[in-house]
């Protein structure tokens, strides 16, 4: 074969079945794609062991000689069996193939060679069935290699049915063998600071090792690629980003006139944020930048003072919401905020898909005359048929509800507008890096004044049994005071659903871990319909599978105070403000994440009513499901918790959510335990782009972006 780069298709190099076999598969096209699908752990082939000392299950590495081979058919089913019998020259066993008839050809007595696989049990003998082995020509040349062949690690690839681990290996074996010269993206300096490898060293090592301690330099190097990699290519977005105009939006007499009007004090770090928004708007290029924020911490109030800001140069914002309910809640609220001297000039105008056909078009026609300064809608934004006069703000709430494309097709319907991007979920500093890197973050901390907050409480059912009918006594109790309460379940109805086809929660399924439900949203709603407790408290119920406008009648209801308790699905996780709402329980915690549950539990405690927050488990005490429970439990601080979060469960969950293919396919780095690694990346990448913007004195990190990011994730980074 010719030598071949990382950049060569894999149908030219591999030939067309393998590698459309690889391409169903994995989506590879290139040899780099190959190359870059790492082991995920090596096996080894055993120790050398006597034949008559193995013990059935060991995995063994064994010299021997070929005594005879036979083949016979099954007879049962269609096909036959070759049985080979081997000695070490003391004991004796057989060796077994299936419909393989042409290993006879090889396996002739005298043959000798090194065995390795699975010990059997066959008819009181030892076998091995199926095993790798190696045949020599001679004894000596056999016992002379056969400690190397046993050390050797055996690589492990992620692989499928139709596509094994072997087969994955035999290829990357055959393409590192015509591999031509690798081109680092590592610059030298950098290379020799760390102590890393070459390129090229760094693939032969962690594909096919001589011994074990090759391996971890080479993952080592092969980290700090992918992160410099992906740190520059986000920086390289940020670049392009400023390299765009925008239009300069000052600040003028609505800001003054709304701030004069407020009627508490904005809290330090609403100041703070809301400085870093102005200077934004009338900077050069167009703002990207992301607002993370606790529930109720102001980020709204930010957004909307940014709004008032591009208003003054009569500039429309857009805010896109993930759902009706929280569209029309944002509404009222900005209504509100703006009060009768602001709302008229700025008239707020909501755009969804449930208003009627004729309010739809008035709608539409405010938002594409300019007359309507502030827009608020959920999907219905998206619509060929929505556009805009000047829109020069882009808000996007709760970010990771929306997919790339939907946020830049809203984008499109301006030139170049600002973009800011708000999130209730706290995320740690090394995934902001890692997902959100060309963005910039600010986060607001503290919390406004007023607020009675929330305690939370772990009921441990299991151990306490007594303690679940005390849950629902607490509710009564509650409602008896005045205020009301949620009852939130993993599943619509238990009796339909394992844990493993959850309805509408974002639940999680481990090992150790029930597969089914006990509670789901029919039972919590019967169980409560017979509690003495509960004979003159109104209870409703609401779940994802109810029509729009049922949901929304209910969800009116509920903050109206015409609904006492509310038992429901996570469809009440993120948009509903009820100040009333003082209890929250929370059924089978265990199966939620710690993010999610501090969402919900951000559900009471709103208003000046004191909250408590009841997290109702069966987990037994150390498992990881009790750990994510009691960690919700011991603090409010959503930050803390975000990164307790990231060590429970691994950035695998955390980046699911990433709205980009390259930012949710991390192959070797892991932002946990290689934080490091990814701030010395951008670091790295910072000096690299400052010295050579266009990379053109860094060909190998150049190529090392293109390879990785493809037309469709460079795209979706783009749009981000």
């Amino acid at each position: 074969m010719s030598d071949v780069t990382l950049a060569s298709r894999l149908d030219a190099a591999l030939g067309g079945r393998t590698a459309g076999s690889l391409q169903r598969a994995f989506g590879m096209r290139t040899v780099g794609d190959l190359l870059a699908h790492y082991p995920r752990r090596y096996a080894r082939r055993g120790e050398l062991t006597p034949i008559d000392s193995l013990e059935v299950g060991d995995q063994v590495t064994i010299v021997a000689e070929v005594l005879g081979a036979s083949e016979r058919k099954m007879r049962q089913r269609r096909g036959s069996i070759v049985e080979v019998i081997i000695t070490d020259g003391h004991g004796q066993m057989s060796l077994t193939f299936f419909n393989q008839a042409w290993r006879l050809a090889k396996l002739q007595r005298g043959v000798q060679g090194i065995f390795s696989g699975k010990v059997g049990e066959y008819r009181d003998g030892k076998q091995l069935t199926h095993p790798d082995y190696v045949l020599f020509d001679d004894i000596d040349a056999a016992r002379m290699n056969a400690e190397a062949y046993a050390n050797a690690p055996i690589p492990i690839y992620p692989a499928t049915a139709s596509v094994p681990s072997f087969t994955i290996q035999k290829s990357v074996d055959y393409l590192l063998d015509g591999l031509g010269p690798v081109d680092d993206p590592l610059p030298e300096d950098l290379r020799q600071r760390q102590g890393l490898l070459s390129a090229r060293e760094a693939l032969e090592r962690i594909h096919r090792p001589d011994f074990e301690d090759q391996v971890p330099p080479a993952v080592r190097t092969l980290r700090m690629h992918e992160a410099l990699v992906l740190q520059t290519a986000l920086l390289q977005q940020r670049q392009f980003v400023r390299a765009l105009s925008a239009t300069s939006r000052p600040a003028g007499s609505l800001l003054t006139t709304f701030d004069a009007a407020l009627p508490f004090p904005r809290t330090p770090d609403q100041v703070a944020v809301g400085d870093q928004i102005g200077a934004d708007l009338v900077g050069g290029w167009p703002m990207n930048r992301l607002v993370q924020g606790e529930v109720g911490s102001g980020k709204t109030l930010v957004a909307l003072r940014a709004m008032l800001q591009v208003a003054e140069s009569g500039g429309q914002s857009a805010l896109i919401a993930p759902t009706e309910v929280l569209a029309a809640q944002h509404l009222r609220s900005i209504t509100r905020m703006l009060g009768p001297e602001l709302a008229p000039r700025l008239m707020p105008t909501l755009l969804t898909g449930q208003l009627t056909a004729a309010e739809r078009r008035r709608a539409a026609l405010r938002v594409a005359s300019g007359q309507a300064l502030i827009v608020v809608g959920t999907h219905a934004l998206l619509s060929d048929s929505t556009s805009f006069a000047d829109l020069g703000l882009v808000v996007v709430d709760e970010q990771h509800r929306f997919g790339v494309e939907q946020r830049e097709t809203l984008r499109a319907k301006g030139t170049s507008p600002h973009a800011l991007v708000l999130t209730a979920t706290p995320i740690p500093r090394t995934v902001a890096m890692t997902v959100f890197g060309d963005l910039d973050v600010s986060t607001i901390r503290t919390m406004p004044t007023g607020r009675a907050g929330v305690q939370t409480f772990v009921a441990p059912v299991a151990e306490k049994p007594g303690w679940f009918g005390r849950v629902w006594e607490r509710v009564a109790e509650e409602v008896a005071g005045g205020h009301q309460a949620f009852v939130v379940c993993p599943a619509i109805d238990a009796e339909a659903t394992t844990a493993k086809g959850l309805d509408d929660a974002d639940a999680l399924v481990e090992e150790g871990t029930s597969t089914r439900v006990r509670w789901g949203v029919v039972q919590a709603e019967q169980l409560l319909a017979q509690h003495p407790s509960f004979s003159s408290i109104r209870v409703a119920t609401l779940h994802g599978r109810m029509p729009g406008e049922e949901k929304d009648a209910i969800m009116r209801a509920y903050a109206a105070g015409e609904i006492d308790v509310l038992v429901a699905t996570t469809v009440i996780e993120v948009g509903v403000d009820v100040p009333n709402a003082s209890a929250m329980i929370i059924l089978e915690a265990d199966r939620f994440g710690v993010s999610q549950l501090h969402q919900l539990r951000g559900r009471v405690g709103r208003g000046s009513v004191p909250g408590v927050c009841l997290l109702v488990t069966e987990a037994a005490p150390g498992t990881p499901a009790r750990e994510r429970v009691d960690a919700v439990a011991a603090t409010s601080d959503g930050f803390e918790l975000a990164e307790e979060d990231l060590r429970l469960r691994g950035e695998g969950d955390v980046l699911g959510d990433a709205q980009s293919g390259v930012r949710s396919s991390l192959r070797l780095l892991r932002v946990v335990k290689d934080a490091d690694v990814i701030a010395l990346a951008r670091q790295e990448g910072e000096a690299i782009l400052d010295e050579d913007p266009a990379l053109l004195r860094h060909p190998g990190l150049a190529a090392a972006i293109e390879r990785r990011l493809d037309t469709v994730e460079r795209a979706a980074l783009a749009k981000n």
